[in-house]
This record gives structure tokens, sequence and C-alpha cells, in this order.
């Protein structure tokens, strides 16, 4: 991201919440332009006619709503940053599905918002054609005690499946978030994660023994040990041979 201000639409259909946003806005010196929108076709015809950086969007507007304005604007060859701002914490997978920057919920706190801003401004604006940086970390939304918190995922041990749902273990906490196991498989392959069981997905920079014994495969993160399946012993093994060569 250069030291330019940031160029922004603010998109919401509640005049006093979409108000106080752009004030709050304005008091932050990396934020340049403001545009506003005050429902989902207005903020997609500002967002098709203009380069901007970031968009500060509520989830549910008329027209078209936050989620569906991400969806398209997914779409774009130069897609602007995503921060959604919103009353509703049920919306979190979703948002984690979509890229977005940052999830933040109403009523919008000063310190909180500069927080959002600071991701955005760290992160860069991504487009299509950039490629993918593999050090990059990833943000992923969990929600404890009605508070929606963020875990980044270079801090996830392993994951289980928990029926539709799926249990992040970090090294000292779990959170339980709205996506299935095989959405996490899929998304975080090119990090180093690996299906070990049907229900386990573990990072591999995360394990640190690997055992067999009576022809039972276990591996061990941290103090807990995780049953491997035989279908995929022998893939694991290749790929924790292959991963200790690489970062010998």
């Amino acid at each position: 991201m250069t030291d330019s201000p940031l160029r922004v639409l603010v998109a919401d259909d509640e005049e006093p919440a979409l108000a106080e946003l752009v004030y709050l806005l304005s008091q932050d010196k990396r934020i340049g332009e403001i545009r506003t929108a005050s429902n989902g076709p207005d903020a997609l015809k500002i967002l098709q006619a203009a380069d901007l950086d970031v968009v500060f969007c509520d989830i549910k507007m008329p027209g078209l709503d936050g989620i569906d304005l991400a969806r398209v604007l997914s779409k774009f060859a130069s897609r602007p940053q995503i921060v959604f701002v919103t009353a509703y914490d049920e919306h979190a997978v979703a948002a984690f599905d979509l890229d977005a920057t940052d999830y933040v919920m109403k009523p919008v706190r000063a310190e909180r918002l500069t927080e959002a801003v600071r991701r955005v401004v760290n992160a860069g604006t991504p487009t299509a054609t950039q490629p993918q940086d593999d050090s990059d970390d990833e943000t992923i939304p969990v929600e404890l005690a009605g508070v929606t918190r963020f875990v980044q995922r270079s801090t996830v041990r392993y994951v289980e499946a928990q029926g539709d749902y799926a249990r992040l273990h970090t090294g000292q906490n779990s959170h339980l978030v709205r996506v299935p196991l095989s959405t996490l498989e899929e998304r975080w392959r090119d990090a180093g994660f690996t299906r070990i069981h049907r229900s386990t997905l573990v990072a591999l920079a995360h394990v640190d023994e690997m055992r067999v014994d009576g022809g039972r495969c276990a591996v061990r993160v941290g103090d807990d040990w995780l049953p491997v399946s035989r279908r995929h012993t022998r893939e694991l093994r290749d790929l924790l041979v292959r991963s200790t060569s690489l970062r010998g």
C-alpha cells in the first residue's frame, strides 16, 4: 500500500449510521476521499465508475445486501477491500469466505474503526492479477461471548469437524466457527494444512512427532495426539518428509 490516502465508499441504508461512520472515518488521517451510498445498487454504480480502495459496508440493505455486493465485487478485475460494518454477528463466516478484510460490529467504536483502517492499510488493495504471497497470514472471525474476535491462521494447530461447524485449536484455546471442515481444507491447502482423518485437518508446521504403533498412526501436535486414518498415512508421511527437507 502506498502512502496515498485511502479512497473510501461507505454504504449503509440507515442515515444516522452512515453519517456517524463518515464522521469517524474523516477523523483518520489515512482516509482521503469518502463517497456514500444508501443501498447496494447505488454502491455498485459508484464502484463501477470509480477506482476506490475500500468499501465500509452494512450487510442488511435493500435491493442488494452487503454480502451480495461483495460477491459481485469479487468478480472485478481489481476489487476494493471490504470491511463489513453490521449489527449482526451471524454473517461473520460468509464474510470470511468472501475475503473480507475486517468485520466490525455496531455500535462502532472509534478505536475499533481505527484498527479496521490499520488492517486495510497493511493488507494493501488486492487484485485478481496479484500473485498470492504464501507468507500472508489470514484472519478468521470467531465469536466468543457475543463478541466477534479475530484469530490468525498461523496460530491454528489443527481443526476438528463438529457437524457443519469446525473447531480451530490454537496453542491455548479453541474456537468454533460456522464453516465446514471441507471448506477450510480447500481454502488452507496451500498454507500447509492437510487432512489426516475424516474429521481432522492439521497444520504441517505444527506437527512435532509422527508415530506408528500396531499399524495405527498418530501425530503429536503440542500436547495432543491426533489419530491418522490409514488412507491418509502415506500421504501425510510424504508431506512431512517434504516439508522437513524444505525447512532444512
